[in-house]
């Protein structure tokens, strides 16, 4: 049986939580703030609602993915829930916002999942290059919403 990876990393950003949540809720701006994602595409038109599709291309551990994301649930401000609908392997992408005081987010980024075949051995490996790479992706996040503000 695969071994599931679990990731969650939190950071607090300096922004208004329906702000924050708006920009990173939205998968189109995923290339600016994520440093793995090359290309985000809409399968449909784009909306955060459930069932929009994007596809994404990006670069993991040394290699090329291409997978396709499906919004599960939008709660507006508060929490996207999306998963792989193709892909290299089932994945889970949670985003959680709260308020954190005066202008200031507390951002939950979590993924999960289950690799399989050859991967699944890695999964020990793959989590601590995701916990790694999604704590850059939040720093990153925090730098392109400063400079937008």
């Amino acid at each position: 049986m695969a071994r599931p990876v679990n990731v969650s990393v939190s950071r607090v950003i300096r922004c208004p939580r329906d702000r924050l949540a708006a920009f990173a809720a939205d998968p189109a701006n995923a290339p600016a703030w994520y440093a793995n994602i090359e290309s985000v595409e809409w399968q449909g038109p784009p909306s955060t609602e459930p069932g929009a599709r994007a596809a994404f291309v990006a670069r993991f551990m040394g290699q090329r993915l291409a997978y396709t994301y499906e919004i599960r649930e939008h709660v507006p401000g508060r929490r996207l829930a999306m998963s792989t609908a193709e892909g290299p392997f089932p994945m889970e992408t949670v985003y959680e916002w709260e308020d954190a005081g005066e202008g200031r987010t507390r951002m939950t980024l979590t993924n999960r999942g289950r690799p399989e075949g050859f991967k699944a051995v890695l999964a020990p490996l793959m989590a601590l290059a995701m916990r790694r790479a999604m704590t850059n992706d939040l720093a990153a996040l925090a730098r392109v919403v400063k400079r937008r503000s």
